[in-house]
């Protein structure tokens, strides 16, 4: 392999940053102003996400004070940071629009000056400054020349939107005076606002996220002008003005809020870490640790791409990150472009799926669920975990296809050796953690405030011992992945070089699964700790390998740590513009009803077909996630999907919990990173591979297939979310069955078991990999799941209830829009007390008449109102689990058929060699 078809990692790093829209490199002062800028962004993050202004009394900032700041320095960085072009000689379609849109508005402001006002015209000075910044917007796209210099209409532009979006700083309490009725100021910096706003979208985004909001901005003012089937009263320029820009409902609501209060710093941990050179031990323990087997850099591909997903919010950077290492080696074993970018583009998008982080989408399932972000990860690990075991057997099975060789190790190890020292480093691991676990609760115990500060002695006794191993052995090279990779770099050296890396992802995992900590102070602790790492680690290792220079290692720490805090900054402006942006389609969802529209789009066309409802919102969710990053992705679908198969689902009889839903509609969205046309993660693997975009996307949605049919799956058996799991024996039964499931999945849909496989034994395999995952299908067929129990037993039955168990009921009535409906809802209960306690505690109170039971209240924003019941509809009857034979019994039958596929191909591989020989 020659450097003539693969990338060198500063090539990709540029290509990346072409992808993402960030072509400009200003130098000298302004270059500086900009570092500046960045800093103090990720100084401000800190010093909200910390204890220290409740401690010395001030600094402290109002949810909206501190989400207006955030978006004022996204906005800034954005018009310093990406330029009105994409690239030279070519400014695109969006000038045109800016200048169509800025002539309808002048026009609009003339019949207002002639008394002739359109309806719901704002003042003529508004309309003025708004077809003034439309023509701004627009110039800045045309009259970008060069990428090293800012021009000054950027910066009056980057002026202008960091204005706005510190205008509700400012003028926060004037504002809480008067909702909803804005005065003049209000109207003017609303709209340049949003049309500064959309165009930054546009700038660090591409055109798919700023098309998106403008679609939903035209329908909320056009909304009498629409089709019946869609339309609705409008709203006029002072109404959308209150409830985008002016209040909490719009852009600055929960998902700015969280990109405030959590995002930023989760983001912040990843990009510190990288720069303390944890991605690189990550890429090298990966290839020390599975570079040998068949396919081996592809498999280390994966491990390192699901390693780095942890902590990356941009499955396109995870693409470039790690693609630009492991693409090339890949291609050197035998992967052509498009498998090798389609390997890498596969597994990185799955980091986007994968807890503590998943892109950032976790911290906004804690607002839209409605539960704990403990809970998320719970519910999204298992899934995820099995996602990528199956693409490890994919690539396995890409291997035996070709008949690839792994990269020859350093050491041959013999079998029995390398099963024994697994075993010794997983108990080892065990019990360390029960050493860690209990002892740590021991020092509580015994020396009570002061704990503290001995687990503080703990963790640092902790990391200076593992520095200490790690000046035993040699640094990590950062390769260059267009040379040839020979030999493999050992496990043990390698892997015992950098292990103080893995001390603040504990002290993340710690803090928020164990102490319970918030995810902002969980990050926060986390961010300091890796800090001080960032800090101490060069100079420390310099003293213990006796190299001297202690001060110029310590500069070097420093500088480390500022160009860590600048790179996490930078890479927050997408996401910090993403969740503003996605506020203007949570609003207008709020303010039209459109997610009531969408359902009865659906619901028509589905017919009321459950499979086919489901199968159209997964492709809805798809096409709505196209060309948009993680965050904003998942905003969208949840916002405008997730309703759709909550109503529809309840009505056909399909009880899931929401979080079931949003992770329905979270994968599909996730998706579009991958499928042609618009896959950018496939783009990206393609230019770092030299290969075709659309083949690469097309093999890596064929590889994607099991995160296709992983959401199907969970809807249906809520098990594999780590739901209805009562041992812990359910818990290995359900992750060993699930796993191979999806490995004969994985190996049905690549028609490679033993060997090629026969339609016969696809079909086979495909009815295995149902069974496994979806037993409960056969066993209905059988025995009903429920029993019915009349309306005026449910509050009896729900005081016998566990906490944390479900409550199945149907209501009838009319519903919030006012249609009759009878549909299934499902409340978990989790509070003690009777039964109406516990039914109020899940946010409904209810009142007996005799046999009818009938809701009397329901609390807004609980459990109750996000699964649609509303006031004044009446509980008909209560389902309770049917005593019935356990359903894993139709796993023996399985597994039976398994054998005796993996039998007759077994037998036919054996016969295929004879024949050989």
């Amino acid at each position: 392999m020659t450097e003539s078809n693969t990338l060198s990692g500063d090539e990709a790093a540029k290509r990346l940053a072409n992808l993402e829209g960030g072509e400009r490199h200003p130098q000298g002062l302004t270059a500086r102003f900009i570092y500046l800028v960045a800093l103090a962004w990720s100084c401000f993050q800190l010093w909200i996400a910390s204890p220290l202004p409740f401690m010395v009394g001030f600094g402290m900032f109002p949810d909206t004070q501190a989400r207006a700041i955030h978006l004022t320095f996204a906005l800034l960085l954005v018009y310093l940071l990406f330029p009105g072009r994409r690239s030279q000689g070519r400014f695109g379609v969006a000038p045109v629009l800016y200048l169509v849109f800025a002539a309808l508005t002048l026009w609009a402001a003339l019949l207002s000056g002639q008394g002739r006002a359109l309806p719901g015209t704002p003042h003529v000075s508004v309309l003025l400054v708004l077809a003034g910044t439309l023509v701004a917007v627009a110039l800045g796209g045309i009259l970008e020349k060069d990428a090293r210099r800012i021009p000054l209409l950027d910066w009056l532009l980057a002026i202008a939107a960091g204005c706005s979006a510190f205008y509700l700083y400012l003028f926060h309490t004037e504002l809480a005076g008067r909702p909803g009725r804005p005065v003049l100021a209000d109207l003017m910096v609303a709209g340049v606002g949003m049309i500064t706003l959309l165009e930054a979208a546009r700038r660090s985004l591409g055109p798919a996220l700023a098309m998106i909001a403008l679609v939903f901005l035209v329908y909320t003012f056009g909304g009498p002008y629409m089709p019946d089937l869609i339309a609705h009263r409008g709203a006029s320029f002072s109404r959308a003005a209150s409830q985008f820009w002016l209040s909490s409902e719009g852009v600055f609501g929960i998902a700015l809020g969280v990109s405030t209060s959590f995002v930023f710093l989760f983001v912040l941990f990843g990009a510190l870490l990288d720069r303390a050179g944890a991605g690189n031990y990550f890429i090298q323990v990966a290839f020390s640790l599975l570079g040998h087997l068949r396919g081996g850099p592809a498999k280390a591909a994966v491990v390192a791409s699901g390693m780095t997903g942890v902590i990356s919010g941009s499955s396109i950077a995870n693409t470039v990150t790690t693609g630009t290492f492991t693409i090339p080696l890949m291609k050197r074993v035998g992967f052509r472009a498009e498998k090798a970018g389609a390997v890498e583009v596969a597994s990185s998008v799955n980091g986007q799926l994968m807890p503590p982080v998943m892109g950032a989408a976790a911290f906004l399932m804690v607002e839209y669920v409605g539960i704990t972000y403990l809970e998320v990860i719970r519910h999204a690990f298992l899934p995820a975990v099995i996602s990528y075991i199956a693409l490890l057997y994919i690539v396995h099975l890409e291997a035996l296809k070709a008949d690839m060789r792994g990269i020859p190790p350093r050491v041959v190890t013999p079998l029995y050796q390398k099963l024994f020292t697994f075993a010794t480093v997983l108990v080892g691991l065990i019990v360390l953690s029960a050493l860690v676990y209990y002892g740590i609760g021991w020092t509580r115990t015994v020396f009570g405030p002061a704990a503290n500060v001995m687990i503080g002695v703990l963790v640092l006794a902790s990391y200076l011992g593992l520095l200490w191993n790690a000046a035993r052995y040699p640094e990590l090279p950062h390769d260059d992945p267009s040379k040839p990779v020979y030999v493999l770099p050992a496990p043990g050296p390698t892997i015992n070089s950098g292990l103080h890396f893995i001390l603040p992802i504990v002290v993340l995992i710690w803090a928020l699964i164990v102490e319970r900590l918030s995810p902002g102070l969980s990050a926060f602790w986390a961010v300091s700790f890796l800090i001080f790492i960032l800090l101490t680690q060069r100079p420390l290792l310099n003293l213990l390998r006796r190299r001297g220079r202690y001060g110029e290692a310590a500069w070097q720490g420093v500088r480390d740590l500022l160009d860590g805090m600048v790179q996490g900054a930078r890479n927050m402006v997408g996401i910090g513009v993403a969740t503003a942006a996605a506020g203007i389609i949570v609003g207008t969802v709020a303010m039209t009803g459109v997610g009531l529209v969408l359902t009865q789009v659906v619901e028509v066309i589905s017919g009321g077909n459950l499979m086919l409802m489901l199968i159209l919102v997964a492709v809805l969710s798809l096409v709505l996630g196209l060309g948009l990053p993680t965050t904003a992705n998942y905003i969208i679908v949840a916002s405008l999907m997730a309703p759709v198969v909550v109503d529809l689902g309840a009505q056909a009889g399909l009880l899931v919990p929401l979080i079931a839903v949003h992770l329905f509609v979270f994968y599909f969205g996730i998706m579009a990173d991958v499928t042609p046309p618009v896959g950018l993660a496939s783009f990206a693997a393609a230019a770092v591979a030299r290969g075709d975009p659309i083949r690469t996307g097309i093999h890596a949605f064929y590889y994607s297939l099991r995160t296709v049919a992983l959401p199907f799956l969970f809807i249906f058996n809520t098990q594999l979310l780590l739901i209805g799991i009562d041992s812990a024996w359910d818990l290995v039964l359900t992750f060993v069955s699930a796993t191979i499931a999806m490995l004969v999945f994985a190996a049905a849909t690549q028609g490679y078991f033993v060997v090629r496989t026969r339609w016969y034994e696809v079909a086979a395999l495909l009815l295995i990999a149902f069974t496994l995952f979806r037993p409960g299908y056969w066993m209905d067929r059988v025995a009903p799941e429920f029993d019915a129990l009349p309306a005026h037993e449910a509050v009896e039955y729900v005081s016998a209830l566990d906490g944390g168990d479900r409550l199945r009921f149907r209501v009838e009535g009319m519903d919030s829009e006012g249609r009759d409906v009878s549909r299934l809802v499902m409340l978990r209960v989790d509070d003690e007390g009777d039964g109406f306690d516990r039914l109020q505690g899940a946010g409904v109170l209810v009142m007996a008449f005799g046999e009818q039971v009938q809701v009397s209240s329901v609390s807004y924003g609980s459990q109750a109102d996000r699964v649609g019941i509303a006031n004044g509809q009446r509980i008909t009857e209560v389902l309770t689990p049917a005593e019935r034979p356990d359903s894993r019994w139709f796993f023996l039958p399985a597994l039976a058929l398994l054998a005796l596929v993996w039998w007759l191909q077994r037998r036919r591989a054996v016969g295929n060699q004879t024949r050989s020989c």
